[in-house]
């Protein structure tokens, strides 16, 4: 194990263009960059992009300096132009294996040591001056390649396990359209079946460090999986529930939903809560969805919130500068096909047969992710 500077480890692209027409099909933004996948899987503009942008060749890894915290890495599917709130670093092949070098760079060891020198309040950024500085530990070159290939059939196994929860969720759309075309003839306004409720600030001296028996765990928007519509407890923090009220008590068949954010993939995504998520509640960039109409079922609901008529609608929707947010009257507004009760549990029941093979999946791959990242963390030094 060798410790090395960062300008020692990787080299920093900072050729740029100004983009034509032609160069709109081969864009990349960070907006196309997801968490948690070197993949790729949209990508383009409608008209060519403003302002120069950094030019990238296939294989390149691409890295988001610009709100480092949302940690999206991932490897350039094509030559083309990426964002200039980007990096596009490619290995020093004498002092990192070229196939160990994503992997090294989408790791918390790497991606946490940077994002500490992130600077500015509203958009944290990474500057180049600063990154080539630290210092990283690094096996040698043999053990890279090593790790590289066993690494490698872990993150190919873990986007199979993507795909077949991906897949899963399809099977659901394309059911829920195809019962939306028998129900598009009775159309409701969703305001008149719900309760908004939205999040609060909490002031640091309000948290925990740690769960106790006076306190709530607070949700945030981090905790609301994007692809799988789905709660998780990664980095939450704890409240005292003094400061929480009644009503900002999260009850089972609610739908947390993120009303605010940087990124636009991320408005509007929703999560069902289940018993399990009482004594909880949600932070200030998210609102609840509470049911007060028994002809609505929030399976049902939950499942019209993850479809495409729903995604395309709150992205016309949202607005903002700097952060885009949906307010009240957005989601009171939407007009949701309703069939019967009995229709909807029918439906709701599917859902659950399909959630069910859904968390088998993820069971597996939340493993494999912590047996990747095990193996990332005792052979670079990190945590």
């Amino acid at each position: 194990m060798a410790e090395y500077r960062f300008e020692d480890i990787a080299i920093n692209s900072t050729e740029k263009k100004k983009p034509v027409e032609s160069d709109k099909e081969h864009y990349l933004g960070l907006e196309h960059l997801d968490s948690g996948t070197f993949k790729v899987s949209r990508f383009g503009s409608e008209v060519a992009p403003i302002g120069d942008k950094l030019i990238m060749k296939k294989g390149d890894v691409l890295f988001g300096k610009r709100r480092a915290y949302q940690k999206k890495v991932a490897i350039a599917p094509f030559d083309g132009i990426f964002s200039a709130h980007g990096m596009v670093l490619r290995p020093k092949e004498d002092v990192i294996d070229k196939n160990f070098f994503p992997l090294f760079i989408a790791s918390d060891y790497f991606l946490d040591a940077a994002i500490k020198i992130s600077v500015g309040s509203l958009s944290p950024t990474i500057n180049w001056r600063d990154l080539k500085e630290l210092k990283f530990n690094l096996p040698e070159l043999d053990e890279q390649k090593k790790f590289a290939e066993v690494l490698w059939q872990i993150v190919d196994t873990m986007e199979s396990y993507k795909k077949l929860l991906a897949k899963t969720d399809e099977m659901v759309n394309c059911e829920f359209i195809k019962k939306n075309n028998e129900w598009k003839s009775n159309r409701v306004r969703l305001g008149d079946y719900i309760q908004q409720i939205r999040g609060v600030s909490y002031k640091p001296n309000d948290l925990k460090a740690e769960k106790m028996e006076d306190s709530v765990i607070l949700l945030r928007a981090n905790n609301i999986t994007l692809d799988t519509g789905s709660l998780n407890f990664k980095e939450i923090q704890i409240v005292s529930d003094s400061k929480v009220s009644e009503e900002q008590l999260i009850k089972e068949n609610d739908i947390l939903m993120c009303a605010s954010s940087g990124s636009l993939d991320h408005v509007g995504k929703t999560a069902l809560c289940n018993s399990d998520s009482e004594n909880m509640t949600f932070g200030a960039f998210c609102k609840l969805i509470r049911i007060k109409d028994s002809k609505l079922n929030a399976n049902y609901l939950q499942t019209f919130f993850t479809t495409k008529e729903y995604k395309n609608i709150i992205s016309n929707l949202a607005n903002g500068s700097n952060i885009n947010n949906l307010k009240n009257e957005h989601i009171d507004e939407l007009m949701i096909p309703l069939p019967s009760i009995e229709l909807q549990t029918q439906f709701a029941n599917f859902v659950k047969k399909s959630e069910e093979s859904k968390a088998t999946i993820q069971t597996s791959l939340d493993t494999l992710s912590a047996v990747y990242k095990k193996i990332i963390a005792e052979n670079l030094g990190g945590k």
